[in-house]
């Protein structure tokens, strides 16, 4: 999982920079790895910073000032393919054909025959082990055999949306890019099962203010054309990106699809494989968006709401003669499930965890040892809450248990009678291939378990987790649309 944004603005005297800066730090819950942007000038001068950290420390003011131009791509990482290292922090680069840039999320799962079709068929120098430089090579190689004598707007189209059918037919697993091509545009994807997120959005440029109205700014991209060089236009992973930059959403890309915005403005779309179908992995509904987000048609915030709410009729179901005092999130991402649960439970929501705000992300924290001692650094009791009490701890997900434990162990220090425990998702037991970093079945806790096995691991009286059918139907339920979902 890492966060993506593109932006080419129409007014060449204008710079994307600190629209990067700010995009990336409200995609930060994304990835706390590295962050990076580039950006280029119309004299097609490409600027790059990138670095391992967070984006308020990777891009100080002397970067910012280098990084001018109208056109740019920002990426903040999580790593899931590869290393650590900051010579994997995106965008990754290529010189030829054009000068092309790449901010990649997800996990491509045929990285080695891909690796070995990149290093000796096409002879292209691969310097990382991040699939990310895969995908970003076998497009600059296709763009290559179909590069035109001249790279005008018009000529370019077919030979972009040719060399992304080919890269989709090659490519397998979940992802969405945006990619740009200096002096050419910004072009966006998604992969053929929509399983990576990623939204198109647009504004009225402020050299052409009130020339265009709102219909115009939210048409379909193929009709853009009819507002050339008037609209400024963003590539992201999560609504909220394009909500904070003063952006109009137009709509999620498609599966399958390919945008190339030129540097003009015009806007082209085209659909890229023949046997594309919407199935968004449910991951990010539960876990990795933030709740005022909105994807595929689908209210992140709303679909917590229903995971809270068919939690507690399970529990209602398994334990009738509960005796939970209160209930409890684990912040923050399950605040808003545990508050709807402890609504049709019947029983007070309570803070009972305070949150140290600049601790990253537990469950994306590289290294197993990392992540138990910052559970302690991140989470602190307010032991009134503990106190003589019977509590319902609720969490989107446990995935090692790691912090889990932790967090139960936590709750009986503060003095606690009985500890209970609720996942808004279900038992995770096997690894997800499409970029999460869960590598092998042995670090999930529940694999091989039952509820009762993992209750006695992490300490607790018992332990609820959601029914698949309930997670899917409360995603669902959440969407103006039938939309089929990837929960492995």
């Amino acid at each position: 999982m890492c966060g993506i944004l593109g932006l080419l603005l129409a007014n060449e005297d204008q710079h994307v920079n600190q629209l990067l800066f700010d995009g990336l730090t409200v995609l930060q819950h994304r990835g706390q790895d590295a962050a990076g942007m580039v950006t280029a000038e119309p004299n097609r001068r490409l600027h790059l910073r990138k670095d391992n950290g967070l984006v308020k420390d990777v891009f100080q003011t002397h970067h910012m000032m280098e990084l001018r131009g109208n056109i740019g791509v920002g990426h903040v990482r999580y790593p899931t393919a590869g290393s650590s290292s900051c010579a994997e922090a995106q965008p990754l680069y290529t010189n030829y054909p054009y000068g092309i840039c790449v901010a990649h999320n997800g996990n491509l799962t045929n990285t080695v025959e891909l690796s070995r079709d990149v290093l000796q068929k096409i002879q292209r120098h691969v310097n990382t082990d991040s699939d990310s430089e895969l995908i970003l090579n076998l497009f600059a190689e296709e763009l290559t055999s179909r590069k035109p004598s001249d790279s005008s707007n018009d000529s370019m189209v077919e030979p972009i949306f040719g060399a992304m059918e080919q890269v989709m037919e090659k490519c397998h697993g979940g992802y969405a890019c945006v990619f740009f091509i200096n002096g050419v545009g910004l072009v966006g994807i998604r992969d053929p099962h929509g399983i990576r997120p990623i939204v198109f959005g647009s504004r009225e440029s402020k050299k052409n203010f009130g020339e265009i109205g709102r219909a115009s700014m939210l048409a379909t991209p193929s009709k853009m054309k009819a507002v050339n060089g008037k609209l400024d236009y963003a590539m992201t992973s999560e609504s909220v990106a394009i909500d904070t930059l003063g952006f109009n959403i137009v709509r999620d890309i498609r599966p399958g699809e390919a945008i190339f915005i030129d540097m003009k403005g015009n806007c082209h779309t085209r659909q890229c494989h023949t046997n594309a179908s919407l199935s968004p992995c449910i991951f990010e509904y539960v876990y990795f968006a933030r709740p005022d987000s909105i994807m595929d048609g689908v209210s992140v915030y709303e679909s917590r709401l229903k995971m809270g709410e068919k939690l507690a009729y399970k529990i209602q179901r398994q334990h009738p003669e509960h005796d939970i005092d209160v209930v409890i999130p684990i912040p923050d991402t399950s605040r808003t499930s545990a508050l709807q649960a402890a609504y049709i439970l019947g029983r007070p929501f309570r803070e009972g965890f305070i949150k140290n705000r600049y601790i990253a992300r537990t469950f994306i924290m590289p290294g197993q040892e990392t992540r138990k001692k910052s559970v302690r650094l991140k989470l602190n009791t307010i032991k009134s809450e503990f106190a003589g009490r019977n509590v319902l701890l609720v969490d989107d997900s446990i995935v090692r248990g790691t912090t889990a434990r932790e967090i139960v162990e936590m709750a009986r220090d503060a003095g606690a009678l009985n500890v209970y425990f609720a996942s808004a998702a279900p038992a995770i037991r096997y690894p997800n291939i499409y970029g999460i970093d869960i590598p092998t079945r042995n670090e999930l806790i529940a694999y091989e378990k039952n509820e009762e096995d993992i209750a006695k691991h992490i300490g607790c009286n018992w332990i609820v987790y959601q029914d698949t059918e309930d997670l899917v139907d409360a995603v669902r339920l959440s969407s103006s649309e039938s939309l089929p979902l990837n929960s492995t």
